[in-house]
């Protein structure tokens, strides 16, 4: 399976495979550093560390932490 490639722009995509590499998440304990390391450990994440901020890694956070809560409803 090709998987397209990943920067701080697809933030809704970045969370999908963090949802999918990380599937038992505390969203408690979850720090946006470690959304930033995960991240950048992710296969097909191509962009470039330097270019990321609260606001990009807050907005993965959100993404990510509604698609949990919505396949639990």
């Amino acid at each position: 399976m090709t998987t397209a490639p990943l920067d701080w722009d697809s933030t809704y995509a970045i969370a999908l495979a963090l949802k999918a590499a990380h599937p038992a998440v505390d969203f408690q304990a979850l720090s946006l550093g470690t959304i930033c390391q995960w991240t950048l450990a992710l296969d097909n994440f191509i962009d470039d560390p330097a270019l990321v901020n609260d606001g990009i890694l807050s907005a993965i956070y959100q993404d990510w932490f509604e698609e949990t809560l919505h396949d639990r409803q």
